[in-house]
């Protein structure tokens, strides 16, 4: 993301930089070869796609039918892009737009190959991810899936056959109906907040919302142990690392807790300062003193 950043800025101070590098009497040519400079711009606008999509693929809590999905949004939006230029319209291009403008010509050709390419790179990568949609959407909306299509071979203690039953007996049950159709307004209420507390820049705000995560895991908590084959199958799904976003919080987390100020860490002290910083659970104080028993002087 911040080689994104960086071509983007370079590109908004392109001209000091000529200057710059004139006033010092260095010489790059590219600086100033139309087919270099165009094929630049074009990487200035995909990759601030690339980035956005990087952003929602981050943070904690996300599961991964959120990250299939929005993998799927963004080669759709590929489409899109590859027509685009190919069109020479360049509505979602615009540094690429500004400078076909100055120069009234750009090759379309080639940022058209480029996309598709891109796009079959992503078909390609994902394509393992597109066919179990119907198991990753499973926690979400359980009684719209197919037993047929359920892939649950990962997934310990599930049986299939149990599980179909169990899937045929929950269908009609009203109160466990109405619990799923609740999880389905909760979660759209959340999204409805975020985008609206987005679009204001209401970011500390946004951090407030209930994470759709623990929604689900609520919901399924619920449900009693009657459908223990699908409780399971659920629980299997969410503990799906869709991204690396986790170990990298605890790499850096760990930088934090170590400084030459201690000198003394053990594992065992280090692993306890890393759970302790990136748990999301908070320890009821004032409880856990008052279970203590205190010591009475002699």
């Amino acid at each position: 993301m911040s080689r994104g950043e960086v071509l983007k800025r370079f590109a908004a101070c392109l001209e000091h930089v000529k200057t710059f590098l004139g006033n010092k009497g260095l010489g790059y040519p590219e600086l100033e070869d139309p087919s270099w400079l165009e094929k630049f711009y074009f990487m200035v606008d995909m990759t601030s796609y690339l980035n956005m999509l990087n952003k929602n693929l981050q943070g904690q809590g996300s599961t991964a039918l959120h990250m299939l999905e929005e993998i799927l949004a963004f080669e759709r939006k590929m489409t899109v892009f590859a027509r685009d230029v190919q069109n020479g319209t360049l509505s979602h291009f615009p540094s690429l737009r500004e400078f076909k403008e100055a120069n009234n010509h750009i090759n379309c050709d080639y940022f058209h190959r480029a996309i598709t390419a891109m796009q079959a790179a992503f078909e390609k990568r994902f394509s393992e991810f597109r066919k179990e949609k119907q198991t990753l959407s499973f926690p979400v909306a359980p009684l719209n899936s197919d037993p047929s299509l359920l892939n649950t071979s990962a997934f310990t203690g599930v049986s299939k056959p149990d599980l179909e039953i169990e899937l045929a007996n929950i269908a009609d049950k009203v109160l466990w109906v109405n619990k799923f159709k609740s999880l389905s307004a909760d979660l759209e209420e959340v999204v409805r907040q975020r985008a609206t507390l987005a679009k204001e820049h209401k970011w500390s705000d946004m951090e407030k919302l209930p994470q759709p995560y623990k929604l689900i895991f609520a919901t399924w908590n619920a449900i009693p142990d009657t459908y223990i084959n699908m409780k399971r199958c659920a629980f299997g799904v969410l503990s799906i690392f869709g991204s690396t976003y986790l170990c990298e919080q605890v790499f850096s987390s760990m930088n934090i807790i170590k400084s030459k100020y201690r000198s003394r860490f053990t594992s065992e002290t280090l692993q306890s300062c890393v759970k302790m910083k990136v748990t999301s659970y908070s320890a009821d104080i004032g409880k856990i003193c008052r279970e203590m028993q205190t010591q009475k002087s002699h």
